[in-house]
């Protein structure tokens, strides 16, 4: 069913957010055209842990919006059961043996909410998940999700542009940074570094880590708390780890092809340095001692070997809570902006089309509305 409110959509940024609303639009009837300054999932979708959960504490509506995704990724698994870029193993986390150990008020909150949860002594872990070293597990114990998962984003997002492009939706990368055009105080189109411009009924901004500075040159205000971020991935190993792990000093999730995707907070922050030209250059040491860290946890303690760093800006908006919706000062421009945008991918893709497509707002967005921030 098409919706008639608009027919043509122009979206910048060829990451989840952006794909997965080209999709659903295209889907509608409506004409889209995905610009990106490079190929496909070269931003913030190409380094992300991509985590499939909505563990530990967060609002409300934060939380109905996690699960609704995390409920789209299970029909689409079901389409793709035996796929190796979309598994739902379960998820393992502790936390550090100190005065900020919340694992035991984490798990209570957990099964208030329905959240599937166990809570492990270290050495009942290995009964129901493998591959983890008991040793590294502290004295507060572990919290095992047995419906979390992980998503290989760059493979999905291939996935999801084979049905775009079959669908009519056209995909125009390596052109530059593109720009928002508005015209009598509308956005009507956007326009490459290139200089070619690409007039639509509507405008969605899915650029990531640059949403709120790229929405500010419209005098758009969207807070924005965006961290570096370092994501290394492993060469294959023979392990028996499925489970995503989330550890005090580092995470570790299966990936593609018997690799492995390792990060940390600690490790983007004392790793990845900002030039003055804005590129970002990393740190080998950090590197080594974060493959360190993952090896503890491991069963068997494994040497991990790097094949590829991936490193930038997460996304996270100022106040942790998704930024989505039209911008309402300026009509037909809409933005997607937040944290776990793995779990998020799908179903945000599903609601902004929604929104844009019918030009009215879905009741499940309504908390997160980019004027809050005005």
């Amino acid at each position: 069913m098409t919706d008639n409110t608009i027919s043509s959509a122009v979206i910048i940024g060829a990451g989840i957010f952006g794909v997965s609303t080209g999709v659903q639009l295209a889907r509608r009837g409506i004409r889209v055209t995905i610009l990106n300054d490079g190929p496909a999932a070269n931003g913030a979708s190409g380094r992300s842990l991509s985590w499939l959960n909505s563990a530990r504490m967060r609002s409300e509506p934060y939380h109905r919006l996690r699960m609704a995704g995390i409920d789209r990724y299970r029909t689409l698994f079901a389409q793709y059961p035996d796929t190796d870029w979309l598994r739902f193993d379960g998820g393992l986390t502790w936390d550090a043996d100190d005065a900020g150990n919340e694992i035991a008020a984490a798990y209570r909150h957990e099964v208030s909410l329905g959240y599937d949860a166990q809570h492990l002594a270290a050495g009942e872990v290995a009964g129901v998940t493998p591959g983890v070293d008991a040793r590294a597990i502290t004295p507060q114990g572990a919290i095992f999700n047995p419906g979390e998962g992980w998503v290989d984003l760059p493979a999905l997002i291939g996935v999801l542009l084979e049905e775009f492009s079959a669908l009519g939706g056209v995909l125009i990368t390596d052109q530059g940074k593109a720009r928002v055009v508005i015209e009598s105080g509308r956005a009507v189109g956007a326009q490459t570094e290139k200089g070619q411009i690409h007039k639509a009924d509507a405008v969605v901004l899915a650029t990531g880590p640059a949403v709120p500075k790229m929405a500010a040159e419209s005098g758009q205000i969207i807070g924005d708390s965006t961290p570096a971020a370092l994501l290394v991935q492993t060469k294959p190993l023979a392990h028996p780890l499925r489970a995503v792990l989330n550890t005090p000093r580092v995470a570790i999730r299966p990936a593609p092809g018997g690799t492995f995707s390792v990060d940390a907070d600690w490790a983007a922050d004392e790793g990845v340095k900002m030039r003055e030209d804005g590129s970002y250059e990393v740190d080998d040491g950090v590197v080594a001692e974060l493959l360190a860290e993952a090896s503890k946890v491991m069963e068997g303690r494994p040497q991990l070997e790097v094949v590829s760093i991936g490193f930038g800006g997460k996304p996270i908006p100022g106040d942790g809570e998704p930024v989505i919706g039209a911008l309402k000062a300026i009509p037909g421009y809409y933005v997607a902006f937040s944290h776990s945008g793995a779990t998020l991918g799908l179903i945000v893709g599903e609601l902004l089309a929604f929104e844009v497509a019918a030009g009215a707002e879905h009741p499940m967005l309504s908390t997160f509305r980019p004027e809050r921030f005005a």
